[in-house]
């Protein structure tokens, strides 16, 4: 056995949401796949991966013993580290662009890992809607990636986004969530159809909205929300002759009996119920409160709060299954209306 350095494969990349002892392991396993580390090297020692790559020891250990688990390293005691296998081939490489990471951002990763199995390494990076950081992390990639999984919601420059996402090859791209008309060519996507949802788990709703005489949606000026959703709001809310209006922000918007409100962001819901409650108005009943985005607080927030939402967990599953079929199929995710107690 051989001793052989292999920090010059290894890039710690602090931007990653992926964990680093993945980032550890993946780049260990991408090493092997290029030939520069073969069966039988050494690698560093615990204390050398911590002190090198400016890790603890619990993300050295941890990522060793990925290795392991997945049949590549091996060791010996008093001896250390090893390649046991140089024929293992992760045929997928992975790297995923969130906007954010929220309770059902979380849903849609966690769905999507399982499924993608563990023959796949997955990176992870979230961007926090802004372009200007999308483009920079796509652009210092240290790799090549078999397929780019990307969740296309931007505050500023959404005109620009589709110039980004058409440098990427088509037959690696998966959009998640959103569809971006300008993006050319064949890809894959998993998406909602904002526009259509709202409208139609509104009209469901329709029954317990008829206590009400006033529909609000909570829509902040700065929001990487499609439009989509006002133009479905806005449709429901005619059809069904609804007094209706667009609100920037709930703190200073007047709050009245028979109205209901539909918040999309989870610190609004916050303010909607605080401010609500302080005006001894009952939800359900005077006021109602619709949710987007289902979570599993919302079951039990004030006896309940009904949302309207996408299978998350499906959105992860769905991505995945693109990637493992290998196909560029276009996917509509279901969207469902949760009835509770605050309507």
């Amino acid at each position: 056995m051989k001793p052989v350095s292999m920090f010059e494969y290894i890039h710690i990349n602090e931007y990653s949401a992926t964990p680093k002892y993945l980032q550890l392991a993946n780049a260990v396993i991408g090493a092997v796949e290029a030939g520069k580390i073969q069966k039988g090297d050494m690698l560093p020692s615990i204390n050398e991966l911590s002190y090198v790559l400016e890790i603890s020891r619990d993300t050295a250990e941890k990522g060793y013993k990925h290795l392991k688990q997945l049949g590549v390293l091996g060791s010996v005691p008093g001896k250390g580290y090893y390649i046991t296998n140089a024929d293992f081939k992760q045929k997928l490489q992975i790297v995923l662009f969130f906007n954010k990471l929220s309770a059902h951002k979380k849903i849609v990763y966690d769905s999507f890992v399982q499924a993608i199995g563990s023959d796949a390494a997955v990176d992870f990076y979230i961007y926090n809607n802004d372009l200007s950081l999308f483009r920079k992390l796509l652009q210092n990639l240290k790799q090549e990636y078999t397929h780019y999984v990307i969740i296309p919601h931007f505050i500023e420059g959404r005109d620009k986004a589709a110039d980004i996402i058409n440098t990427i090859p088509k037959d690696k791209l998966v959009l998640l969530d959103k569809i971006v008309p300008e993006v050319e060519g064949e890809y894959a996507a998993v998406y909602e159809d904002f526009e259509r949802d709202i409208y139609e788990a509104l009209e469901q709703a329709r029954e317990q909205l008829g206590k009400y005489h006033t529909l609000k949606l909570i829509f902040p000026d700065k929001s990487y929300f499609p439009k989509g959703i006002i133009k479905g709001f806005y449709r429901f809310c005619q059809q069904y002759a609804f007094n209706h209006l667009l609100v920037s922000d709930i703190l200073e918007e007047p709050i009245s009996e028979g109205e209901v409100y539909i918040n999309l962001m989870e610190d609004d819901l916050v303010k909607l119920l605080d401010r609500v409650i302080s005006l001894k108005l009952q939800i359900g009943k005077q006021v109602g409160v619709i949710s987007y985005n289902e979570t599993p607080l919302k079951k039990f927030i004030l006896n309940g709060i009904t949302t309207i939402s996408t299978d998350f967990k499906r959105m992860g599953e769905a991505a995945a299954m693109l990637i493992l079929e290998n196909t560029k199929r276009h996917e509509k995710v279901p969207f469902y209306l949760t009835l509770r107690p605050s309507v």
